[in-house]
């Protein structure tokens, strides 16, 4: 059984999954930090200054100056700025990943469809290779 899970996790297919999930990881934490560091400043800029890692309500009822009050508080808390950013973060994530499969699904060539070595003889309806002549079942010439 060991052997046969070894063999399992070695396949191609599995080691290529698993550098894909890698691959997949880091690029979504690299998008997440391309929204969080780069276009979400001046969005909030161009909003009035609004830091978006800083829109929460407090749940308790209380007013914190900061979202790192609050945490350190362990005050409950709805954090839509965060949740923003989350969202926007996952729809470029999802525009790039659609925008790589599409351009892979154009680079990948079709299988050209291989040509038959047999066919049917119309007479006793065996199969023989398409080269021949004479059908060696029944010697019907006409195939």
């Amino acid at each position: 059984m060991f052997k046969e899970f070894r063999e399992f996790l070695i396949k191609g297919n599995m080691v290529d999954m698993a550098v894909g999930f890698i691959f997949g990881a880091a690029f979504a934490t690299v998008v997440k930090s391309l929204v969080a560091n780069i276009i979400m400043p001046p969005v909030g800029k161009l909003l009035g200054n609004v830091d978006f890692s800083n829109l929460f309500v407090a749940l308790d009822g209380k007013e914190y100056a900061s979202l790192k009050l609050l945490e350190k508080a362990g005050a409950p808390a709805i954090k839509y700025g965060l949740f923003i950013t989350d969202v926007i973060s996952f729809v470029i994530l999802g525009f790039v990943m659609f925008m790589f499969i599409k351009a892979y699904n154009n680079m990948k060539k079709a299988e050209p469809e291989a040509a038959p070595t047999e066919k049917t003889c119309s007479e006793c309806a065996m199969k023989i290779p398409v080269e021949a002549k004479v059908c060696g079942y029944c010697n019907n010439s006409a195939v």
